[in-house]
């Protein structure tokens, strides 16, 4: 019978991770400790696995970067809706944010899902006090299936602490109208509401189009320029956990040093992909396949 080994070796000045085989056989991987950028996900676990945490983590792999986490609530979900929230404590949370940053500090950022207003506070306390760059933060009010997961002294705890911190904010269209207090039926209005959206924060704003009737286009706004980006909507009507693989996928690329345009552009293209390979899971809103490159 083959006697399984694990064996440690120095060469030179490398290090070489544990050789492990059958004997006979000789299998070496050299350490490469600088070349994978981190990206730190807030948001809540999702029991279904399509959007929330699990979400992020399957398009952060996708990316091939490394995914961290630090959760806000635990819900009971599937593709049918939420059963049930559950909010951590927003002193564990703060645990799980030191954790990260004092051993592995983000390249990036993505901010989901923050249920209470102190557990937003808790995140924005962090932000403040570690500063990591590259914030995408996506203001999660409801969820694919209608579901409010934030309540309302969040939103506005959102608006004044968290939108400063942030690089860039990715609403949909009805987050969009709750932010702004503008009603958004057009281009035009859009544009307007891009306007006051960054004027509260000063940051960058990226309105997402998935409840348009016709198209699927997305308006970045930089604080100087609109950019338009124009798309096609999928026929597929499993959409659940679109907005939190946008956001992530916008935050692998700053991680990687992507420019702001380019970043939404990709990722929008990641997100396309994932929905055209046509993921058919659950009796509901099903998932996206995150997978679909690999």
């Amino acid at each position: 019978m083959n006697e399984y080994f694990l064996e440690m070796r120095e060469v030179g000045m490398k290090k070489i991770v544990p050789t492990v085989g059958w004997s006979g056989e000789t299998h070496s991987f050299e350490r490469d400790r600088s070349s994978m950028k981190k990206v730190l996900s807030i948001a809540g676990s999702d029991s279904g696995g399509g959007a929330g945490i699990q979400a992020d983590i399957k398009t952060i792999t996708a990316h091939k970067l490394y995914a961290m986490t630090a959760i806000t609530s635990l819900t009971a979900q599937n593709t049918l809706g939420v059963q049930g929230i559950f909010p951590v404590d927003p002193n564990f949370l703060k645990q799980q944010l030191d954790s990260v940053f004092t051993d592995l500090f983000p390249d990036s950022v993505k901010i989901g899902m923050l249920c209470s207003a102190p557990l937003a506070d808790t995140v924005a306390d962090c932000l403040t006090h570690y500063r990591p760059k590259n914030i995408v933060l996506d203001p999660v009010m409801l969820s694919t299936s209608g579901s409010r997961l934030l309540d309302d002294d969040a939103v506005e705890l959102l608006i004044r602490r968290l939108f400063p911190l942030a690089d860039l904010i990715t609403p949909n269209l009805p987050e969009a109208e709750r932010i702004s207090g503008l009603t958004i039926r057009s281009r035009t209005e859009t544009e307007r509401a891009a306007r006051a959206i960054a004027g509260q924060g000063g940051c960058a704003v990226l309105i997402k189009g998935g409840h348009w009737a016709e198209t699927a286009d997305d308006l970045l706004f930089d604080g100087e320029r609109m950019h338009w980006f124009p798309a096609e909507r999928v026929d597929n009507p499993n959409t659940h956990g679109t907005g939190c693989t946008l956001s992530s996928a916008i935050a692998c690329q700053l991680a990687q040093g992507v420019a702001l345009h380019e970043s939404v552009l990709l990722a929008k293209e990641y997100l396309t992909g994932a929905l055209r390979a046509g993921l058919n899971l659950g009796q509901g809103s099903g998932p996206l396949n995150h997978c679909y490159a690999l």
